[in-house]
């Protein structure tokens, strides 16, 4: 039985930490049955315990011990490395913005000790990362290079990639993508995260594969209308994404009656401060994210693709408290851990990292054109989709 020890910044009701390794301390639901995975939470260091934590009630109802470090919790309290695979979620709790309005989540920090446990104890173990790798670029490519050198197994980034959708669609391998678009809401720096990699889970699949991102700029207010009129985004595309939504604001809500927001001159009225992050991509493909807080309350994409067409769908985010699609993606952790292997890698989450980045530097500097050559990453992803279909 594998032996996962949890690292963590707190552990309360619908924080990440408890959507996560609860799965794993009582099983989840998969393909219409109960799965309980055969694993055992044996360790827990958890960084900050504010009013409702969970983690000693856990710990005394489930036999594991939390550990006042990172590298206690990794060696159970011994000298050398005791587990066989590292749950590292650190979302949620009190720690500082920037400038840019980012959380500065000590994900690096805390990946950092692992890896110092690794090395000193001569065994590396898989290890799965929530959402970001980092705030910061170079802190995530750090991260992702510290697991090719030493060898071991890393998964990160969060449930929308793996969650279900509606329609249930994939774009084809290597086909063309002509121009993208994906429309979110919430706050900068986490939701915009959630919209950005859903929107690389789809466009990575294009021919050539992921070539690394050329420029970005990040625009607000009424400057993202005014780039629609000039065609900087797609309103058919805009259109396909928004008729996937099943939380349309405005009219659907007032009276019930179905809406084309992009046709009947509603957007502008919903959405008080709207945003567009322009992606350019090395291969010349250009993308964009609107958030349109005020508009929807889902998150919605749609694409171009030579020779097929408009293709479009919603990734569905079902309600608390069971949250059902982090359990896709327990069930993708769960399958690293077993075979050693990542199911799909990270540098997917490296360059979103690093988009919505250069997305907020540019935001900050007035909505300038910010070209990145730093972000030259290129992966391929695999064939296989693990999106949920059951």
């Amino acid at each position: 039985m594998k032996r996962i020890a949890v690292v963590g910044s707190i552990y309360r009701y619908l924080s990440h930490v408890q959507h996560i390794a609860d799965r794993f301390l009582v099983g989840y639901p998969s393909g219409g049955v109960w799965h309980r995975p055969d694993m055992k939470v044996v360790s827990l260091y958890i960084d900050q315990k504010p009013e409702g934590d969970l983690s000693e009630k856990r710990a005394s109802e489930f036999g594991f011990k939390v550990y006042p470090s990172i590298a206690e919790a990794l060696r159970c309290g011994g000298n050398s490395l005791a587990v066989d695979a590292v749950l590292l979620i650190v979302e949620h709790g009190n720690y500082p913005r920037n400038e840019k309005g980012q959380v500065l989540y000590p994900r690096h920090e805390f990946f950092r000790q692992c890896v110092e446990v690794f090395e000193k104890d001569g065994r590396a173990v898989p290890v799965y990362n929530d959402k970001h790798l980092s705030w910061n670029f170079e802190k995530a490519k750090w991260m992702v290079d510290a697991a090719k050198r030493l060898k071991f197994p890393l998964l990160a980034g969060s449930s929308l990639p793996v969650t279900w959708r509606l329609p249930d669609i994939e774009l084809p391998y290597n086909c063309e993508i002509e121009d993208a678009l994906m429309v979110g809401v919430g706050g900068s720096d986490p939701m915009d995260y959630h919209a950005l990699e859903a929107m690389q889970c789809m466009i990575e699949r294009r021919k050539g594969g992921a070539t690394g991102v050329r420029s970005v700029q990040m625009i607000e207010g009424d400057a993202v209308w005014k780039a629609g009129e000039e065609g900087r985004w797609s309103k058919d595309l805009l259109r396909s994404a928004l008729s996937r939504s099943d939380t349309l604001e405005g009219y659907t809500v007032e009276d019930g009656r179905t809406q084309d927001l992009v046709g009947n001159g509603q957007l502008p009225k919903l959405v008080k401060n709207p945003s567009a992050y322009f992606i350019e991509h090395n291969d010349g493909l250009k993308t964009t994210l609107l958030m349109l807080n005020g508009a929807l309350r889902d998150f919605n994409f749609a694409a171009q693709v030579r020779g097929i067409g408009l293709q479009s769908c919603q990734f569905l985010l079902t309600p608390v408290p069971n949250v059902t699609y982090s359990a896709c993606l327990v069930s993708k952790i769960e399958e690293m851990f077993a075979t050693g292997r990542a199911p799909y890698p990270a540098e997917r989450t490296l360059i979103v990292s690093g988009m919505l980045e250069s997305c907020l530097t540019s935001r900050v500097q007035g909505g300038q054109h910010l070209e990145t050559p730093h972000l030259a990453v290129r992966y391929k992803a695999p064939k296989q989709s693990h999106h949920a279909r059951g």
